[in-house]
C-alpha cells in the first residue's frame, strides 16, 4: 500500500505538466526502404502526392508542427539536385524523373497547413546492400563517379569519412539544398561511423597510418573526422542561409557510466562516442548544431536502457542546445512482448516525463507511418496534444521579427468561416486565435490557437452562428518563430 502512495505521488508531476504553448512536436518522414513514403515504390505522381498530403494531414491532425522529411537516403535525391541522380525509392529505377520535385512539393503542401520541414539528409551512407550496387546503380550516382571515396563495411557501401573530398562533397550538396529551398533546417540521424558488426574491423587503417595528422590512437582520429563534417556543414548552412537550423538526432547513449563516469547508467552495446565516433557533447558545446533529438526508443524502466534515465541525463547534459527527445511510435504492438509497448500509453508517459525536465523543449515521432491509426492519433491528442503548438524559438539563432499582418477580415461562406488577410515583412506562417465574446484574449494559452496556416486565406468550418459567438484575431510568424504583434479581424 505504501510503495502505491509514493508512486501516485511520483506520478502526479507527471500528470500535471502540460504544454505550454511552444513545443517541438514533429514526425520523421522515412523514405529509404520505402519505410514511410512513397508506398509502393513506383507509383504514378497522383497517388505519390495523395499519399504525402494524407501523411501532413495525419501530422496536422496529431497537432503537430513539423516534419522531418527524407530527401538523401542512399547518397540520390529526392529533390532536384545537380550532384545526385533522382533515387530509385521514388520510380523504381535511379536517375529517371518523377515527374515532379518531391521535396518542392512537400514545402508548398506544408505551407498550407502551418507545418515547418526540416530536411534529413544522410552524409555517409552511398548503397544499402553491395551486391546489386552495379547493376541498380545510375551511372551519374556517386559510387560510379567517385568510388575511390568509398568504403564497403558488411554489405553497405559508405563514403570515407577520412576524405576531404567527401566533405567538400557533402557540403556542397548541403549548400545547393539551403540555397534553393525554403526549409526551416537540415536534419541528420544516427548514422555516422556504422554500427559495429561483430567480427569486422572498419577498413581505415590504412587512412590513418598515412595522416594520422597528430592522433595518437585511431578512435581520436575517428571523432576528429566526424567533428569536420559537422562543423563544415554548419558553417555552409549559415553561410548560406542564417536562420535555417542544423539539428542532429543521435543514438541515445552518448557513453555508459561504466567506461566514463559523466556518462548515463545504461548498458547500451554500442554507444556515440565509442562506436560511432560521434562526440555529441563537443557539438553542442561548440554550438555547431542548433538542436539535438537523441533516438530514446526504449520505454521508462527498462533495465539496459531506461527512457527516464537516459531523458534525465540528457536534460543535464543539453549545453544550452534546444533538447527534443526521439520517441518510437513503431515500438507500439498489441502483441510486444513487452507489455510497456502494447499501447500507446508509454508514448504518453514519455511526454509527460519530458515535461518535467525544465531543458527538453518537445518531441519527434518515429515514424509518420504510424500516425495513420486513428485510435494512437486520439490518443495522443487526447492525453497529451491536446492543443495546438507553436514552433519554439531557438536560442542559437539570430531572432528575425515579423511584421503584423494587415487587412484582417472575416466572411462567412457555405458553412465556413472565411479568413483573409495581407502578409506583411518577415510572415512565413500564421496564427489564428479564436477568443469566446464574453471571456479573456489570453494569447499564451494554447486553447485559444484555432489553426496554424500559410498563405493569406484559411476556412474553418462552422455553422453561420460561430461568428457571433467568438473574435478572431492573428499573428504573423518569422522564419526563426518570433511571433507579431497581434491584428483583429474585423467582419464583412
Amino acid at each position: 500500500m505504501r510503495t502505491t502512495f509514493i508512486y501516485i505521488l511520483l506520478l502526479i508531476p507527471l500528470l500535471a505538466a502540460g504544454a505550454s504553448k511552444r513545443e517541438m512536436r514533429g514526425t520523421w518522414i522515412a523514405t529509404v526502404a520505402n519505410i514511410d513514403w512513397p508506398i509502393p515504390q513506383g507509383m504514378d505522381v497522383e497517388t505519390q502526392k495523395k499519399n504525402m498530403t494524407a501523411i501532413l494531414d495525419n501530422a496536422v491532425a496529431t497537432n503537430l508542427n513539423t516534419i522531418i522529411f527524407q530527401i538523401r537516403p542512399t547518397a540520390d535525391a529526392l529533390y532536384n539536385s545537380s550532384f545526385e541522380p533522382w533515387s530509385h525509392w521514388l520510380t523504381g529505377e535511379q536517375g529517371r524523373h518523377p515527374g515532379y520535385d518531391p521535396l518542392e512539393f512537400v514545402i508548398e503542401e506544408c505551407g498550407k497547413r502551418g507545418l515547418a520541414v526540416h530536411v534529413w539528409i544522410n552524409p555517409y551512407r552511398v548503397w544499402l546492400d553491395n551486391s546489386n550496387i552495379s547493376n541498380a546503380t545510375h551511372t551519374d550516382h556517386p559510387y560510379n563517379k567517385y568510388r575511390n571515396r568509398t568504403l564497403t563495411y558488411g554489405k553497405t557501401v559508405m563514403f570515407n569519412p577520412a576524405n576531404q573530398e567527401v566533405r567538400e562533397y557533402v557540403c556542397s550538396i548541403v549548400g545547393e539544398i539551403v540555397r534553393n529551398y525554403d526549409i526551416d533546417a537540415v536534419h541528420m540521424d544516427d548514422y555516422f561511423y556504422p554500427y559495429r558488426i561483430a567480427g569486422q574491423n572498419f577498413p581505415d587503417a590504412s587512412d590513418y597510418k598515412a595522416d594520422p595528422r597528430g592522433f595518437k590512437n585511431i578512435e581520436d582520429w575517428r571523432r576528429d573526422n566526424v567533428d569536420e563534417i559537422v562543423k563544415q556543414i554548419a558553417d555552409t548552412i549559415k553561410s548560406n542561409k542564417p536562420w535555417v537550423e542544423f539539428g542532429i538526432s543521435p543514438f541515445g547513449v552518448w557513453r555508459n557510466s561504466s567506461v566514463d563516469p559523466d556518462g548515463s547508467d545504461t548498458r547500451a552495446g554500442q554507444t556515440n562516442y565509442d562506436d560511432l565516433y560521434a562526440d555529441i557533447l563537443k557539438w553542442e558545446r561548440e554550438k555547431w548544431i542548433d538542436y539535438v533529438a537523441p533516438q530514446i526508443y526504449w520505454h521508462i524502466g527498462f533495465k539496459v536502457a531506461d527512457y527516464r534515465i537516459i531523458a534525465e541525463w540528457w536534460n543535464k547534459n543539453a549545453y544550452g542546445t534546444p533538447l527534443y527527445t526521439g520517441n518510437a511510435l513503431y515500438r507500439i504492438d498489441p502483441k510486444s512482448s513487452n507489455p510497456e509497448w502494447r499501447s500507446g500509453m508509454e508514448i504518453v508517459r514519455q511526454i509527460q516525463l519530458n515535461r518535467s525536465l525544465d531543458n527538453i523543449g518537445g518531441a519527434f515521432l518515429y515514424s509518420a507511418k504510424f500516425l495513420a491509426d486513428n485510435s494512437l492519433r486520439d490518443l495522443l491528442t487526447d492525453k497529451v496534444f491536446i492543443y495546438k503548438s507553436l514552433i519554439p524559438e531557438n536560442n542559437r539563432i539570430k531572432p528575425i521579427e515579423a511584421e503584423k499582418p494587415e487587412c484582417p477580415v472575416l466572411n462567412f461562406e457555405y458553412g465556413y468561416v472565411v479568413f483573409n488577410w495581407e502578409p506583411m515583412l518577415n510572415n512565413k506562417r500564421f496564427v489564428i486565435y479564436r477568443f469566446p465574446i464574453d471571456g479573456d484574449d489570453d494569447f499564451e494559452d494554447p486553447a485559444n490557437i484555432l489553426m496554424v496556416t500559410g498563405g493569406k486565406e484559411a476556412r474553418y468550418a462552422a455553422d453561420a452562428e460561430e461568428t457571433y459567438k467568438y473574435r478572431y484575431a492573428i499573428t504573423a510568424l518569422s522564419p526563426t518563430h518570433q511571433e507579431s504583434k497581434p491584428e483583429y479581424f474585423c467582419q464583412m
